[in-house]
């Protein structure tokens, strides 16, 4: 038995310090690395450091930055070097904690000679000022100027400009994104992926923006610390160390212009792959290709440009042969670009008179004919519009309303039924009528209709033919009459009572009603699976329980195919599971499941037909009926079937069109109800003629659910 205190585990006995290993590991880890070299920085700016430590420092300083100017030429676009701000940042820091460090040495040891701050910063400071500190504090200075005048500040106002832009066009691209996606050009997976780069694309930029900043306040600090190492190390070096003016001025203004240089260039270096990073924005691939084939693409500009320069190589005076040099090669260059030009324009011509691959005659045709197999993909839904009705989707002023719409149908009706529909493809059809529109359901026309996209269509709610003039027509979802009226009669319609939709609310409204219509056959195996993976993890033990070893996914798909087709909601999924898993005791009849499923819906369906005033509308089956039904019934089990004389169904379909009819005239939206046993045939034939009406079972009553009988059969 071991016994273990809470919070200390049993592997604790070995408590202490860790060893060399584990230190090494630790180490090794990018996040501890990237932190301790954080503290480090920020340790050199408070502690002093050794001569021969500085010069490691310098070094690394200079290879830094020599690796980001690298890195920023070659990456292909600006958002692969995304950390730039961030590195930016603790590069500058450590240029800054460097400046702090070699300021210490050459204050405290600048009297003892050159080398006082370590031997990188006498190189420097020998090699640049050759003998004259004058020439030193010149050369400083002009490095100051184009790092903070030219280079910073220019990339700042790129920056700025190209976040600003960036902010801008966001909601503009955001629109596209959900324009492509809602017309089935792109899945859900590459709409994510655009988001996420459109949203990190505007944060580097605006990152950028505010890292530009570092770069020229570091130019600023550079100066300034310069400017008092002179005037400090002179007052140090003649006032305490006894230095002569002259020998106090020379060793002093060495070790700062020394300083100031290596500091200065990695600074430079990093400026010039600041703006390079921040100008590549409108530039594809890597630099030097991007470069080379934009300068090449033009060989009258390279040509030009030799002509002047053999010019200036036979002017009186000026150096032939550098200037003949560059004028023979810009030549030689042109005349390779001029001739790789008109070998492209020869390919594409070729390209552009030979035949169509897979036509007769056509090199290749047989390798390059598009395989039997993809003429068998079909769409789930389209929607094919006459060339009038084309401003619905790319409108004069950048609209597109239609797709709009259609993106939002499809997440109400993701919400309404419990999933999501197919994309909807959206095409021109040269051969239909200019104002006609067709939606196809699986290839195969599901309904049409004319509209008009500049006017508006006014319908009377009573069903009566309006009083404004215009192209008279019938409404296409439900067959009211309705008319087309201009944009200007638009208010005067309304003033007068009249329902008045556009053009894109008319196709999505038909669109909405034939999706409702044909939602079973929508539901697809793929989408069954897809929504039984989604499923929370306590119920997918359920699935793992039924599934494959009492019900088949195909057998689940046909029972939500039967809810659907009965306007029923498959939103709520468990509740349909644990209804397919009770019924699978006694049968496997997808028919049977359903009704079993039904009466654990009641209280959903029973909402979902309530009227405004909280009530429950019915017509209830008489006893005759009942039994007229039950008797008819032949069969048993899963083969039942009913047989009515032909009198009798068209006298109860008579009675079921009257007594809704009244309802309808009271104001009343009510549902059919009868038993249990009879409620499959009843709805079978009430769909034939009256399809969105609800047949509902005893059971399918909500026992909280207030009743209102308004008629009966």
């Amino acid at each position: 038995m071991v016994d273990v205190t809470a919070g200390q585990g049993v592997g604790a006995t070995n408590a202490g310090f860790p060893t060399l290993t584990e230190i090494g590991n630790i180490l090794k880890r990018g996040d501890i690395a990237l932190a301790l070299g954080v503290l480090t920085i920020l340790v050199v700016l408070i502690l002093p450091l050794p001569a021969i430590v500085l010069d490691l420092f310098l070094a690394i300083s200079i290879t830094l930055s020599i690796l980001i100017l690298m890195t920023s030429l070659f990456i292909q676009a600006p958002l692969e070097f995304s950390a730039f701000p961030t590195i930016l940042l603790i590069s500058t820091m450590l240029r800054l904690s460097l400046n702090m460090a070699s300021t210490r040495l050459i204050l405290s040891h600048g009297h003892e000679g050159t080398d006082a701050a370590g031997h990188v910063i006498e190189a420097f400071g020998s090699f640049v000022m050759g003998g004259n500190f004058v020439i030193g504090i010149i050369v400083f200075a002009i490095l100051i100027i184009v790092n903070f005048v030219v280079i910073t500040k220019g990339s700042g106002r790129i920056a700025e400009v190209a976040a600003r832009f960036h902010l801008d066009a966001m909601p503009g691209k955001q629109m596209a994104i959900d324009a492509d996606l809602s017309a089935g050009l792109i899945d859900e997976k590459v709409a994510k992926q655009r988001r996420k780069d459109l949203e990190d694309e505007s944060g580097f930029f605006g990152a950028m923006d505010g890292a530009s900043k570092f770069v020229r306040g570091d130019a600023i600090a550079g100066l300034l610390i310069v400017f008092i190492n002179i005037v400090g190390g002179m007052i140090i070096g003649v006032a305490q160390q006894g230095l002569s003016f002259a020998d106090a001025g020379r060793s002093y203004t060495l070790l700062t212009v020394g300083d100031g240089l290596v500091t200065q260039v990695p600074a430079l270096i990093v400026s010039t792959a600041a703006g390079l990073l921040v100008s590549k924005a409108g530039v594809s691939g890597a630099a030097d290709k991007a470069l080379m084939k934009q300068f090449s693409g033009y060989p009258q500009a390279l040509a030009m440009s030799a002509a002047v320069m053999l010019v200036l190589a036979a002017l009186p005076g000026i150096p032939t042969i550098p200037f003949l040099a560059l004028g023979a090669g810009a030549g030689a260059l042109a005349w390779h670009a001029r001739n790789r030009n008109r070998v492209t324009a020869r390919a594409e011509e070729a390209a552009r008179t030979a035949p169509a691959p897979g036509t007769p005659g056509a090199p290749g045709a047989a390798a390059a004919e598009e395989p039997i197999s993809a003429a068998l993909k079909i769409d789930d839904l389209k929607i094919e519009l006459g060339y009038a009705l084309l401003p619905l989707v790319n409108g004069p002023d950048g609209t597109d309303r239609l797709t709009e719409q259609i993106k939002a149908l499809r997440r109400s009706l993701a919400i309404e039924m419990g999933f999501v529909m197919p994309a909807v493809r959206i095409l021109d059809n040269v051969q239909l009528e200019a104002n006609t529109y067709i939606i196809k359901i699986k290839e195969v026309d599901a309904g049409t209709g004319k509209i008009w996209p500049n006017q508006f269509m006014v319908m009377d709610p009573g069903g009566s033919q309006v009083q404004v003039p215009g192209i008279h027509t019938t409404e296409p979802t439900f067959g009211l009459p309705a008319t087309w009226v201009d944009a200007s009669l638009k208010e005067e319609a309304s003033l007068k009572g009249y329902t008045v939709v556009d053009a894109a609310t008319v196709l999505s409204t038909h669109l909405t009603e034939l999706l409702k219509a044909n939602m079973s056959d929508l539901l697809s195996y793929g989408e069954v699976q897809k929504l039984l993976k989604e499923l929370p993890k306590e119920q997918s033990e359920l699935v793992k329980d039924i599934v494959p070893g009492q019900v088949t996914v195909s057998g689940i798909q046909r029972v939500l195919q039967l809810l659907l087709a009965e306007r029923i909601s498959i939103r709520d999924l468990s509740t349909i599971l644990e209804g397919i898993a009770d019924s699978l005791a006694f049968s496997r009849n997808p028919a049977t499941m359903v009704e079993h499923v039904r009466a654990r819906l009641a209280r959903q369906i029973c909402a979902q037909n309530t009227s405004y005033s909280g009530y429950l509308p019915l017509i209830a089956l008489s006893a005759r009926w009942e039994q007229a039904f039950a008797e008819s019934i032949i069969g048993q089990g899963e083969e039942r079937s009913l047989a009515m004389q032909p009198s009798k169904l068209s006298e109860f379909m008579t009675g079921v069109r009257e007594a809704f009819e009244r309802a309808a005239r009271e104001g009343e939206a009510p549902v059919l109800v009868t038993s249990a046993a009879i409620r499959p045939f009843v709805r079978s034939l009430v769909e034939r003629f009256r399809a969105q009406t609800t047949v509902l079972s005893q059971a399918e009553i909500h026992p909280r659910a207030r009743l209102k009988t308004v008629g009966s059969i």
